[in-house]
């Protein structure tokens, strides 16, 4: 997997802001970033990225703002979601395209097209965002093959580069580990 690397990283005026959580707001039912949050836009060499608050939350695949993962996982979204059953989750999780016979749920005002958020149906948390090949009608009818392509997942380099760089446990706590295990 290769890194995504950003360049021009800028700060959007508050007409921009305004704009971009109006767009997602109206896209996916919920209220997202508002003026008050320090909103900053990136080119990477696939899509742009938006910043809100330092966090990775919204990013442009195909020239259209989306929530990422961890825009959803901040953000509860109730427009555009496809739930797929228990089956399909590690799948999907590690990036598999969503097949038709696997979705238990869905917006159904999704068309051909759009980009959607795919959950779990046991705990509807967001597992990855992609892009529906297929309308709500079609999904309804359980057709084999493929429904939705997957455009971002947990643990995708988009992810990734909101991730810590140093996961490594600080000195301290190792030791005072070892000190409770010994009875210290």
């Amino acid at each position: 997997m290769s890194e995504l690397h950003l360049r021009k990283r800028h700060r959007l005026r508050q007409k921009e802001i305004v704009a971009l959580s109006s767009e997602l707001d109206t896209v996916l039912g919920t209220r997202t970033f508002t003026v008050d949050d320090t909103v900053d836009m990136a080119e990477s060499q696939d899509y742009e990225v938006v910043f809100v608050n330092g966090k990775i939350l919204a990013f442009k695949p195909d020239g259209r703002t989306f929530l990422t993962v961890r825009g959803f996982l901040k953000y509860t979204a109730t427009k555009r979601f496809i739930t797929v059953d228990m089956g399909a989750v590690k799948f999907v999780y590690n990036g598999a395209n969503v097949m038709g016979p696997g979705i238990v749920g869905f917006d159904s005002e999704i068309k051909e097209g759009d980009l959607v958020w795919i959950r779990d149906v046991k705990n509807l948390r967001p597992l990855a965002v992609g892009k529906a090949l297929v309308s709500a009608q079609t999904m309804a009818l359980k057709e084999k093959g493929k429904a939705v392509v997957s455009i971002h997942h947990v643990g995708d380099k988009l992810w990734m580069l909101d991730e810590p760089k140093d996961k490594e446990e600080p000195a301290g706590e190792k030791a005072t580990d070892a000190a409770e295990q010994d009875g210290g």
